[in-house]
């Protein structure tokens, strides 16, 4: 019954890091832009919103706060999926 439990709760861990990936994907566009913005256009931007270093600065952080959240989960639960699994040996 322990490694029916560990099974189901392995699957559902593995639909949370699914989830987790796609939360954190605008994460890294938000930063992608962010970086080409600060870095690349100077001030020559192919959207204007990009060229107000304000709004890049707020997509940096926003960014870089969904992708740090997305590397905590990631790794808490690739870390719980890994123990279940040699716990019971599958």
């Amino acid at each position: 019954m322990l490694r029916v439990d560990a099974e189901k709760r392995i699957k559902e861990i593995e639909k949370e890091i699914v989830k987790a990936g796609i939360i954190d994907a605008p994460g890294g566009i938000l930063v992608g832009f962010g970086v080409y913005a600060k870095f690349v256009a100077n001030g020559d931007a192919f959207l204007s919103f990009l060229n107000n270093q304000t709004n890049v600065n707020i997509m940096l952080v926003i960014g870089a706060s969904l992708m740090a959240w997305g590397a905590y989960k990631f790794i808490t639960l690739s870390l719980e999926k890994n123990r279940l699994k040699d716990e019971h040996g599958i």
